[in-house]
């Protein structure tokens, strides 16, 4: 068994892999010693550990575990089975590079456009050579509705909905029709401009904030889970066969 740990801005993400398989996943606000070893004594089978941060990649993780753990602390370095045509790559967020590496898995041989929808919507390209090309980053849900709250005199700050409607009539839902539709439309037309650049585009979505788009976009996309966990694994794999 391996520990595969997603370190986000928002929550950190833990999943027990047993060879491929998810057997257990939970979320935390903060990684603490305590669960993690309360981890470890329900799962006595689990032999090493990945954790990509995109916070400090650099915070002591090592005394989180047991001792004598492999640990990988994913970054630039850390070999990988895809190419990375990035200008910085010692920038790039570890869970973009997690993602790609699970699509390019995941779909062998296809250029493939993964999009993440959490704290910020992510948009990766990695095409069907396994080069990673870039992408982009924009504001996520939670990051629109606390704008539009905290920079203006009276807009109240909303939750987001599902099918917001389009024409609104009240205060509230036109802020969920400006965030949630501008979002899809946002979507719709990034897919829509890689499609034109690249053939049989494959387009995942993942993310935490998956369920509010999946069902509302135009294009054919395959929803992906928990894509960063899968690619660490992926990543994990690789490292422990070279």
């Amino acid at each position: 068994m391996m520990l595969a740990i997603d370190v986000g801005n928002t929550l950190s993400k833990l999943a027990v892999f047993d060879r491929n398989e998810i057997i257990f996943i939970q979320k935390e606000e903060r990684l603490s010693a305590t669960s993690i070893r309360q981890l470890f004594n329900q799962y006595q089978d689990i032999r090493s550990v990945i954790v990509a941060s995109v916070k400090d990649p650099e915070e002591p993780y090592q005394p989180l575990f047991p001792e004598g753990i492999p640990l990988i602390i994913l970054n630039h370095n850390t070999p990988l089975p895809i190419k990375i045509d990035y200008d910085t790559p010692e920038t790039l967020g570890m869970d973009r590079l997690s993602a790609v590496v699970a699509a390019h898995h995941l779909f062998p041989g296809k250029n493939a456009l993964v999009i993440e929808s959490g704290t910020c919507i992510t948009y990766d390209l990695i095409d069907a050579k396994g080069f990673y090309r870039g992408g982009s980053i924009s504001p996520g849900i939670d990051l629109r509705f606390k704008a539009l709250h905290n920079f203006t005199g009276k807009l109240p700050l909303v939750k987001p909905v599902k099918d917001a409607v389009l024409t609104a009539k009240s205060t509230e839902t036109s802020i969920q029709s400006g965030v949630m539709n501008g979002i899809i439309a946002e979507i719709n037309g990034i897919i829509s401009v890689y499609d034109g650049i690249y053939e049989n585009l494959t387009v995942i979505l993942s993310g935490g904030n998956l369920d509010y788009f999946d069902k509302n976009l135009k294009n054919n996309i395959f929803a992906v889970p928990n894509i960063v966990l899968k690619g660490l694994n992926i990543i994990h794999n690789f490292n422990d066969k070279n």
